[in-house]
């Protein structure tokens, strides 16, 4: 995001995460305050990923989405899974959430939006 106000929330955040791990009443309206900017910044698919996040964050009381992982390894060459993905992947709820809130910071980066594109499936699945 470009709108400074939106880093210092995005850094808040991650720092909030660190100390206090995932208080779901603070964190849930820093997170909504942040989709504000996003709307203001014209970023679809920003706000659709964090309006999923603390959707998710509120139903769980926790962040059960693992980060995105390269699907290779997942896989055979014919597509037949290798291993359940809940063996593939621990989920650690605070990694996980500082991994997605910190795409946000920078929307120019094609692998940020790819993972914020891969978050927003696995949300819709959840």
């Amino acid at each position: 995001m470009e709108n400074t106000k939106a880093i210092k929330l995005i850094d808040k955040i991650l720092e909030d995460l660190d100390n206090t791990g995932i208080n779901t009443d603070a964190l849930i309206s820093d997170i909504k305050e942040l989709r504000a900017y996003a709307i203001e910044e014209q970023a679809p698919l920003v706000v659709k990923v964090l309006r999923y996040t603390y959707e998710h964050i509120e139903e769980n009381e926790t962040f059960l989405i693992p980060m995105p992982e390269d699907d290779d390894e997942l896989f055979t060459e014919e597509g037949e899974e290798v291993v359940e993905a809940e063996e593939a992947a621990e989920v650690d709820p605070i990694e996980s959430l500082k991994y997605v809130i910190s795409l946000t910071r920078n929307l120019k980066n094609k692998t940020n939006i790819a993972d914020l594109k891969a978050y927003k499936e696995l949300l819709l699945a959840y």
